[in-house]
């Protein structure tokens, strides 16, 4: 590993640590959690799922919209590596997703067609307590290599800790009601993306960055901004104008 990759990871570290303030946002720390693990590991997209605390898993974060809308689909299919992750609570692989048609004859080949052939779901759990999955996403059939699988591990493991461990660990209610918050604030954000999709012309990627920019660069929770934006009580145009670089895909 280099020694800017090496200084790339400890500031990874740094600024998830920083999230885990009094004010806890949850989706922006996700968000962050995923492109900074698209960025570090030798794979090209990141996804996270969570448990809904009702039997179910919902999508949360994504480092892309592709990675978001395959564990959307792996939600709704009951199917896919981070849903047999999340079920075992151990790491769950496959080198060739376009070989998988038996083991997951609906997932597959939605997976292949949106470019990815390769994936790795490492479990979020702190002892037996596994609220959702990392998932790790390659555009080219292979492994997931071993030192990649082990960091998304660790950055997992990071956020668990983040969510469970926030003020410390307190009762099993307080946790249902964070996550549940959680997926409440994700409906919230898709909404607001809407918005601004339709006003600016942009993809859903774009209008998840143009919402992420501009509540980094107001120091606003992502969340927020995005109740903001899908209320009415904060204009697109504003929105755009003061975010810069929205034509990132």
């Amino acid at each position: 590993m280099s020694d800017a990759r090496d200084q790339r990871l400890a500031d990874t570290f740094v600024a998830l640590a920083d999230t885990l303030v009094a004010d806890f946002d949850v989706l922006g720390f996700l968000g962050t959690l995923t492109e900074r693990a698209a960025e570090l590991l030798d794979v090209d997209a990141v996804a996270v799922i969570l448990s809904d605390q009702r039997g179910g898993w919902q999508p949360t974060a994504g480092s892309s919209e592709q990675a978001e809308l395959i564990e959307v689909f792996a939600a709704q299919t009951l199917q896919g590596p981070c849903l047999n992750c999340v079920a075992t609570g151990v790491a769950v692989a496959s080198a060739d997703l376009a070989a998988e048609t038996d083991r997951w004859p609906q997932f597959a080949p939605v997976a292949v067609s949106a470019g990815f052939r390769a994936a790795c779901a490492v479990p979020m759990r702190l002892r037996d307590d596994v609220i959702g999955a990392l998932t790790l996403l390659s555009t080219t059939p292979g492994a997931i290599d071993d030192a990649s699988v082990a960091l998304g591990q660790a950055l997992a493991d990071v956020a668990t800790i983040g969510i469970l461990q926030q003020r410390a660990i307190r009762h099993d209610e307080v946790v249902s009601e964070q996550l549940q918050a959680t997926l409440h604030y994700r409906t919230v954000v898709e909404q607001a993306k809407g918005v601004l999709v339709e006003a600016g012309g942009l993809n859903m990627h774009q209008a998840y960055l143009a919402l992420r920019d501009y509540a980094r660069a107001h120091r606003r929770r992502l969340s927020d901004v995005a109740h903001d934006v899908a209320t009415s009580a904060l204009a697109p145009g504003e929105l755009l104008a003061d975010t810069t670089d929205v034509s990132r895909s």
